[in-house]
């Protein structure tokens, strides 16, 4: 197996470029994807899955970046969306229209307009507020508008945190089970409507496959009930949601574990697959890189203070999310520390790592924040009146910069300025 990112001769390097030559020329914080990481992960599930016929839409809040987008769009990825912007975006990067499906639960009438216009491949209707929103606006536009119904299985779903459980009756996402067949058989006869497959989404950091099944079996249940009624499918969407591993001592989702429990039971129903995978793909692919300002001692409590904070990485402090911190030269001569590893932003909450065994670092030494790939950039914010930090892609043995570090002139670009 291919490692995006290993150490030589004691120096952290991405591919074959040392990490400190990158910092020397972007500075830090910054962010840092392997490309060979990325397009490795995206193929070892597309191969996984290839006896079914498939469409993997990547999901672009996991990071946005428009190159990576090119590159998954390149590799055939699609793209699953959750707003506007993200149609922008992926439309920019190339992922062809009908390579495209739109989910979230506020999809806006300005939103659903635009995605009518570009002929996306499918809209996950999770409300009949929205169903019949969509059906008026399609009809007034002349097109038909691809659906298909997002169930709430209830199922509660092993994540790390309450917050990523999507599956299950309290959430917001979803239509509860019950509900399903009335709405389709709405769907069906509404105006600007076409019914085109089904959906499901459990989770997400989910590492073992059976969870997946049961919501599997679950919507099956409702296919051939929606096939006895006349209404006939195209596709069933899966979700995504597959873990990733964030600590040495723990695994992430195995690809061919999950399609060899899923493939059988999807392939007698002759219907397309659709996986909405975003942190499979590339959170292992990215790092983070920070710089060390400072080692304060208060009391029992060591803190290591770095120049990247929570407005840069949100997981820790959102999620109580786990990620390795190494150094990116290793001294191991200097012993270890237990210490809080946290930014420079004005909160309690603003950390990357705490009570963390760790190499004992010193002031303006490099520390890399591993597994940052997802959902690092994409939730980082100017919170602060901080600039976000560039972005870097690195290829073999060359690299370039895709997506250029914010300035203090970015910071108030758009604002109006009230003169008396």
């Amino acid at each position: 197996m291919f490692e995006s990112f290993h150490y030589r001769d004691g120096r952290l390097h991405c591919e074959g470029v040392p990490a400190e030559e990158l910092v020397a020329e972007f500075g830090t914080p910054l962010y840092v994807y392997s490309r060979q990481g990325i397009v490795q992960r995206f193929r070892e599930l597309d191969e996984a899955f290839s006896p079914l016929d498939r469409l993997i839409a990547y999901s672009v809040k996991a990071n946005g970046n428009l190159a990576i987008l090119r590159l998954l769009a390149g590799e055939g990825a699609g793209a699953d969306i959750v707003s506007g912007g993200e149609l922008y975006r992926a439309l920019a990067a190339g992922v062809p229209a009908d390579r495209i499906v739109f989910s979230g639960v506020g999809k806006t009438v300005t939103e659903m307009a635009a995605a009518l216009e570009a002929g996306i491949y499918g809209f996950n209707v999770e409300s009949e507020g929205e169903l019949r929103a969509l059906s008026e606006l399609a009809a007034t536009m002349g097109v038909r508008a691809p659906v298909a119904l997002r169930i709430n299985p209830d199922i509660e779903s092993p994540t790390p945190h309450h917050y990523t459980r999507t599956g299950h009756r309290a959430t917001k996402f979803g239509i509860p089970s019950e509900d399903a067949p009335r709405l389709y058989r709405l769907a069906a006869d509404l105006p600007g409507i076409e019914v085109r497959g089904i959906d499901v989404h459990i989770g997400s950091q989910i590492v073992e496959p059976e969870p997946y099944r049961q919501a599997l079996l679950h919507v099956l249940e409702h296919v051939d009930a929606l096939r006895a009624d006349g209404i006939a499918l195209e596709y069933l969407d899966i979700g995504g949601g597959f873990g990733v591993a964030y600590d040495a001592r723990d695994t992430g989702m195995d690809a061919r574990q999950l399609a060899a429990l899923l493939a059988p039971l999807v392939a007698p129903s002759g219907l397309k697959l659709v996986l909405e995978p975003g942190r499979f793909i590339v959170g292992p692919a990215g790092v983070l890189l920070t710089r060390v300002l400072y080692i304060k001692e208060m009391g029992e409590r060591t803190f290591v203070i770095t120049d990247a904070g929570m407005n840069d990485l949100l997981r820790p402090s959102h999620y109580a999310s786990y990620h390795e911190v190494r150094p990116v030269v290793r001294h191991p001569e200097r012993g270890r520390i237990r210490a809080d590893v946290v930014g420079p932003i004005c909160e309690s909450g603003d950390f990357l790592a705490l009570d963390r065994d760790i190499e004992r670092p010193a002031p303006g030494e490099l520390l890399v924040v591993e597994t940052t790939g997802a959902y690092g950039f994409s939730m980082a914010s100017t919170y602060n009146a901080r600039p976000r930090p560039a972005e870097v892609l690195v290829e073999g043995e060359t690299y370039r910069l895709i997506r250029r570090r914010e300035t203090y002139e970015d910071l108030v670009r758009g604002e109006i300025e009230l003169l008396d």
